[in-house]
């Protein structure tokens, strides 16, 4: 539950609205670490399914034991993500309650569950305050052995700190937008606003809350600049936008300069609708998927910061460095995934290749065999017939 209270932001609490004991600590021990609200509200979130199926089972956290930690595992797995009708919906069959069997967890949403129940049950262990015993241990194979022992040096580092319920996550190339499709978006989308929004991320490759901390003070036309707030360092860093984006923005600021605050500090994007708010992250990719409604398309609005990655890394005459910084990576290796050729350009090229071998097969002539040969031996060899 979000509070108005920057001491405390967010606060797990039961069905009874009472602070779910256990988890306050470890909540302002992640943020003294020095961890962005968004982070402890998606460990809430993590927290709140188990205590969940801790409920429904009747065990008490603090006694908690591998068999919970087994069976919970399972139960992502099989049991698939809860559903509610929408609150406009309220009155329809189900009467916004949870309603279990819809699609199943994604591998990566159960392994950063596993990880963040392990460190949970880690910081109770060191205080004295939970099971001696974590009931997420790590894996079997790891267990006693130092890390990366008997490992040959040259080769890639592996994970000796994996978790014994914690499920392989596959690589998955990042998902792009064609140029095809996203002309088809950007051509139907409603207002100058979302022009400028959709111009700015698909230009710097901004994540979608980041562009939002966007102020009036902190955008350059001049030096084609605008100053976001980052993810993880919660610093501030300039990134280079596109001359359309710029066009876009100030054709946006026209319509409403009259109807919003002015001021360095105060926020750059605002809602289309009075009375007039700061945007939030929820109403852009609302607004954005409203698009994909319209155009048939399946877009995500993260998928155009993979598009800027995308198009930045194809053009020979940019550094992956440069793309990393502005990307914000902290490691090199992250930004590479973004050499790996787009899935579509993969299927483009090998309809092509296909194309071409048939046509060469097609024009293919058969050779004559020499005098001498039995046509009935070459029939037999070579499956054709050869006379």
């Amino acid at each position: 539950m979000a509070v108005d209270d920057s001491w405390e932001p967010f606060r797990l609490v039961d069905a009874n609205e009472a602070i779910v004991d256990g988890t306050r600590a470890y909540l302002r021990d992640l943020l003294a670490s020095g961890r962005s609200e968004a982070t402890a509200r998606a460990y809430g979130m993590d927290l709140l399914r188990w205590f969940r199926f801790l409920w429904a089972v009747g065990v008490p956290w603090d006694r908690a034991t591998r068999v919970e930690a087994r069976d919970f595992s399972r139960w992502l797995q099989v049991a698939g993500k809860p559903s509610r009708p929408h609150w406009r919906r309220h009155g329809d069959q189900g009467g916004g309650l949870w309603v279990p069997g819809g699609e199943p967890y994604a591998a990566s949403v159960r392994a950063h569950s596993e990880t963040v129940l392990r460190d949970f049950y880690d910081f109770h262990r060191d205080a004295g305050s939970g099971p001696l015993l974590n009931p997420f241990p790590l894996s079997r194979s790891r267990r006693g052995r130092g890390a990366n022992a008997h490992r040959n040096p040259m080769d890639p580092p592996r994970n000796d700190r994996a978790g014994l319920y914690r499920p392989v996550v596959p690589t998955r190339v990042p998902r792009s937008v064609p140029d095809e499709q996203f002309n088809e978006i950007f051509a139907r989308l409603p207002s100058h606003r979302d022009r400028a929004l959709v111009a700015f991320y698909v230009s710097t490759g901004a994540r979608a809350s980041e562009l939002l901390t966007a102020t009036r003070g902190g955008t350059d036309p001049g030096r084609q600049l605008v100053a976001v707030v980052r993810k993880g360092t919660r610093a501030v860093q300039e990134l280079p936008a596109s001359t359309d984006a710029f066009v876009w923005l100030r054709l946006y600021l026209l319509e409403v300069e009259d109807e919003i605050p002015r001021g360095r500090q105060v926020p750059l994007w605002w809602t289309l609708r009075s009375p007039r708010r700061p945007l939030t992250y929820h109403a852009v990719h609302r607004m954005f998927e409203r698009v994909n409604a319209r155009t048939g398309t399946s877009a995500t609005l993260h998928a155009l910061r993979h598009t800027a990655a995308y198009r930045m890394a194809e053009d020979p005459n940019l550094p992956l460095t440069d793309v990393q910084f502005v990307l914000g990576h902290a490691q090199l290796t992250t930004t590479q995934i973004y050499l790996t050729p787009r899935k579509e350009e993969v299927i483009r090229r090998l309809l092509t290749h296909h194309a071409e071998q048939t046509r060469h097969a097609a024009a293919r002539v058969a050779p004559v065999p020499a005098a001498g040969y039995r046509p009935e031996s070459l029939q037999t060899l070579f499956g054709v017939d050869a006379r």
